[in-house]
């Protein structure tokens, strides 16, 4: 515990004339606040790690111990611009052990500077301290606003500011967009994860955005094949800009993989970005407890290419619909970008 860690220091340096050090492990969540401690008290030297990578429950956390020492305690352990790699660093590191970027991590993760209450957001637009400890800027990372059922209008307002979309606080489609957005997250759609989709709703609500292709006619076939797995079809049919029809079939490893190659397959030979697109991660979450096989399922998609990453989401009592809707987001966002 910490005050163990004063007392055994308090002790130590009265008997050693020499400078120490603290080395903490991490099994009851106290290697950050340890080794602070011991600084505190005298420690010229921390040791740690990067995330706090380690055996058993991990080290010291060096990306939380440097900015509190450097930040909240004043001590120059760093230069500026050597903390403004902070948020680098640590994906960097998470990269190389093929680990997932955890989200909430103290001040590097993507939610550290997280805001959704519409209360939270009118008041960091204001004064940024009151839900901020410190300026995300200063260790390389950024503020975000996230769009929930919270939301009030100051979360869209800074959103569409973020877009680069002109939207007027005293707008009358402000309201409307409010209202529809919680319309649509009373049904199930959750915008924090999938912000690509909460874009192109703004688009279509102010009339800002642009169809690049209708669904004529989607179809899924799953053949079980004893010796060849369960190979799965999927068949779709698009009317382009050009009212050229496009008629296309592909197979896939599941449902969503198969329905993702056909769409590619429709439209690369007409956008030819879309072949930097990759889906990256899938998610089904399902929404009403009790019901079995017939309880609607949220899908969320995060896809990428080869500069960012985006996420989208999808409703439906058919997983293949949900999937659908969050594939067709995913495709769109890209080519509203280029």
């Amino acid at each position: 515990m910490p005050q163990e860690i004063e007392d055994i220091e308090r002790k130590t340096l009265k008997k050693l004339r020499i400078p120490v050090g603290i080395h903490a492990h991490n099994d009851a969540e106290c290697a950050v606040a340890n080794s602070i401690v011991a600084v505190k008290l005298g420690a010229s030297q921390v040791q740690g790690t990067i995330n706090g990578l380690g055996e058993r429950c991990g080290n010291a956390n060096l990306i939380s111990v440097i900015p509190n020492l450097k930040l909240k305690l004043k001590y120059n352990c760093i230069t500026d611009e050597q903390l403004k790699k902070l948020k680098d660093a640590s994906r960097f590191v998470t990269e190389l052990a093929n680990l997932r970027h955890f989200k909430r991590q103290p001040y590097v993760g993507d939610s550290a500077f997280a805001h959704k209450g519409g209360i939270h957001v009118s008041a960091i637009l204001r004064h940024p301290e009151t839900y901020e400890h410190v300026r995300p800027e200063l260790i390389g990372n950024s503020q975000r606003v996230l769009i929930s059922d919270l939301a009030g209008k100051s979360n869209i307002l800074r959103k569409a500011k973020e877009i680069g979309i002109r939207l007027d606080a005293d707008s009358p489609k402000l309201q409307g967009i409010l209202n529809k957005l919680k319309k649509l997250e009373h049904q199930g759609f959750q915008f924090e994860g999938a912000e690509a989709s909460f874009e192109l709703l703004l688009k279509k609500e102010l009339g800002l955005y642009r169809k690049f292709f209708n669904l004529l006619g989607v179809r899924v076939i799953v053949e079980e094949k004893r010796q060849h797995g369960v190979p799965v079809e999927a068949t779709v049919m698009l009317k382009l800009p050009d009212r050229r029809i496009e008629h296309t079939a592909a197979i896939g490893n599941g449902p969503v993989n198969a329905l993702d190659n056909a769409l590619r397959k429709a439209l690369e030979k007409f956008y030819p970005q879309l072949k930097k697109v990759e889906l990256i991660d899938y998610k089904v979450r399902v929404l009403e407890a009790g019901i079995g096989t017939s309880a609607r399922v949220r899908v969320l998609i995060e896809s990428g290419d080869d500069t960012h990453k985006w996420g989208t989401v999808g409703v439906s009592e058919n997983i293949i619909e949900a999937s659908w809707q969050a594939l067709v987001d995913s495709i769109e966002y890209k080519l509203l970008r280029g």
